[in-house]
């Protein structure tokens, strides 16, 4: 059976700067997996200064946001974990071995999976296992961690060299081979892989316009739309499109090698 595991810790109120919150750490049908803490805060979102200057429209205009507190993924949602969840490897694997040389075991990410298998299906058997509250970012959520809890500062998450935070394909030597995670270095709030290997699934409908309107606290993304976001490059992408800024998007359906996701647990 699953057995839950969870480090000591302090859960105080949500930005408040005194409180403390630590690790907190779970094991399922053997599989142990780690939520960082992310103490709420303001920062700017969108195509800061750092970014670069070749910027989509979609980044724009940068906006002030601010987001409560809220536990993050120390890595993407491994294969080994979906296994443990959901009895079975990610759809991928099954009857196409040709697809093992994208990268197969434990330690890698688990790619080719929809939004709609997430949310239907691995979160809700996650939430049975552990009795706790799992959902994915919202994507401002995954922005204000991906920059390590504040604005400005770096292009990529964890810094601005790729070669030493992210995995990305376009260079040849990184080939087109996911990875294990937690094999580059993390950014300031102990995350790694925030850029590069897998694009990650967030909860937003994706709408290329929704910055000019969306609102300072806790933003949720549009009501409605046919796509939801997508963030952080993958292996076979630009290094551009691994900036912390840059927003990708799909239909909630949509089964691609380059799609994993990362969890966030509800305070």
């Amino acid at each position: 059976m699953v057995f839950l595991v969870a480090a000591s810790l302090a859960l105080a109120q949500e930005n408040d700067s005194s409180s403390v919150m630590t690790d907190k750490v779970f094991t399922v049908g053997g599989v142990t997996f780690c939520m960082k803490p992310v103490q709420g805060g303001t920062f700017t979102m969108g195509a800061t200064a750092e970014q670069g200057k070749t910027i989509w429209h979609d980044e724009y205009p940068t906006h002030e946001v601010t987001v409560s507190s809220f536990y993050m993924g120390e890595t993407e949602v491994t294969q080994a974990l979906w296994v443990a969840v959901m009895g079975r490897e990610p759809k991928y694997a099954r009857g196409h071995p040709w697809l093992e040389g994208c990268g197969r075991g434990d330690n890698y990410p688990a790619y080719c999976v929809s939004y709609k298998t997430i949310t239907k299906k691995f979160i809700p058997k996650l939430e049975k296992m552990t009795g706790q509250k799992f959902r994915l970012p919202t994507e401002a959520e995954w922005e204000y961690a991906a920059r390590g809890g504040h604005s400005g500062g770096t292009m990529y998450s964890g810094g601005n060299n790729i070669d030493q935070v992210a995995w990305s394909g376009y260079r040849k030597r990184d080939s087109d081979q996911y990875h294990p995670v937690k094999m580059k270095s993390p950014n300031a709030l102990g995350l790694y892989d925030m850029s590069g290997n897998v694009w990650e699934w967030c909860s937003d409908w994706y709408d290329a316009n929704y910055y000019s309107r969306s609102p300072k606290d806790n933003p949720m993304g549009p009501d409605k739309g046919t796509e939801r976001v997508l963030r952080g490059g993958a292996i076979g992408y630009t290094e551009w499109s691994c900036r912390v800024a840059r927003r990708g998007q799909n239909k909630p359906n949509m089964l691609n090698l380059s799609y994993g996701f990362r969890l966030v647990l509800c305070p």
